[in-house]
């Protein structure tokens, strides 16, 4: 699909793979490359992401990005993360932290609730009718 590159407006086929152009990704491989060459540092191997931020200057946008494609492992880097899509609490997998997944199964289940309370209750309607009295 012919797109235009969000960080230089470049005309590029995108990719599943690729979604920045050729000079783009090259630019980004060589960041993350000094990224990756920083944390694989035994001192680093515990940077923070503003640590990671500050010590190599890339954006913190583009180390999540690589995180979330797996290519920084963190399992290897205890103490990065990336931000829950809902709240921003700093998490290590999946798309939104325990807390927002647990709010959200409360919601889920109090809808569920009140969904079948209302079924009950349209079981429970009773209709009368009158018969008039024939004299």
């Amino acid at each position: 699909m012919l797109d235009n590159c969000p960080k230089c407006g470049s005309l590029f086929v995108r990719t599943q793979s690729r979604d920045v152009c050729e000079a783009c990704h090259k630019e980004e491989e060589k960041l993350f490359e000094k990224v990756y060459a920083f944390i694989r540092k035994r001192e680093n191997r515990t940077a923070t992401m503003s640590q990671v931020v500050d010590a190599t200057g890339v954006e913190e946008a583009l180390i999540i990005k690589w995180i979330k494609k797996g290519r920084l492992q963190l399992v290897r880097f205890p103490n990065l993360g990336y931000p829950c899509e809902k709240c921003g609490t700093m998490i290590r997998e999946g798309r939104l932290c325990s807390a927002c997944i647990d709010g959200i199964q409360k919601e889920i289940t109090k809808l569920q609730q009140e969904e079948e309370r209302q079924k009950q209750a349209k079981r429970q309607t009773t209709y009368f009718t009158q018969q008039k009295k024939k004299d």
